[in-house]
């Protein structure tokens, strides 16, 4: 499926905000409580709430400025440590997704970081009940090798997915949901590089990629 430029910025756009509404509504609605609660105790929760409420909008944001943005500058190679810190920030504080980062090499191509980053998030938003989420990258021979494995008692990649991360969505229509998975076919088409799903059927969620270095 060919989408236009203007197309997939709304696509990601609507997906960044989507994720962002419900922190910031939160926030907006601890405003108002904090503005006409005087009992000194409720207070303390209203600003412990606001607090977490912040925290998690700003750890989306860098996560998605990581993922889909310019983050990590303008060179070829990113830190691997940045990716590490944004997957952590996005699913570790809540304690729902535990996370096992098996990363060595300290710097990966920006590219391997976004594809990295997008696998993770679908990963993690299919661990519908929570699970334990696995990711491994690794430079090989002149390619970069990336392995995202989620395993919980329940997950969900519904064929929406499936399809935008293999590019055999057809002429299916692509909602905000789905520009992660798009984002990674983008860039795996662009590096001549393959992507790998386990089947529907599997226990576990399994993503293998490998594109050129």
């Amino acid at each position: 499926m060919t989408i236009s430029p203007v197309d997939f910025a709304s696509l990601l756009c609507s997906r960044l905000c989507h994720d962002l509404l419900s922190p910031v509504g939160a926030l907006n609605n601890g405003l108002e409580l904090l503005a006409d609660e005087h009992d000194p105790d409720m207070r303390a929760r209203c600003l412990e709430l606001l607090n977490e409420s912040a925290k998690a909008s700003a750890n989306k944001l860098k996560f998605f400025r990581l993922a889909f943005g310019a983050a990590g500058g303008f060179g070829e190679m990113v830190d691997a440590r940045e990716a590490r810190a944004a997957i952590e920030g996005l699913f570790g504080e809540n304690h729902r997704v535990k996370l096992g980062w098996l990363v060595e090499d300290t710097t990966l191509p920006k590219p391997a970081i976004k594809v990295l980053l997008n696998l993770a998030l679908i990963a993690g938003d299919a661990l519908i009940r929570g699970g334990r989420l696995d990711i491994g990258a690794e430079s090989v021979g002149g390619a970069v090798e990336i392995v995202v494995r989620a395993d919980g008692p329940r997950i969900v990649l519904d064929q929406e997915l499936r399809g935008a991360l293999t590019g055999t969505s057809g002429d299916a229509v692509v909602t905000p949901r789905a520009a992660a998975a798009h984002l990674v076919q983008a860039l795996l088409t662009e590096a001549g590089g393959t992507v790998q799903v386990s089947a529907p059927d599997e226990a576990v969620l399994l993503f293998g990629v490998t594109f050129k270095s």
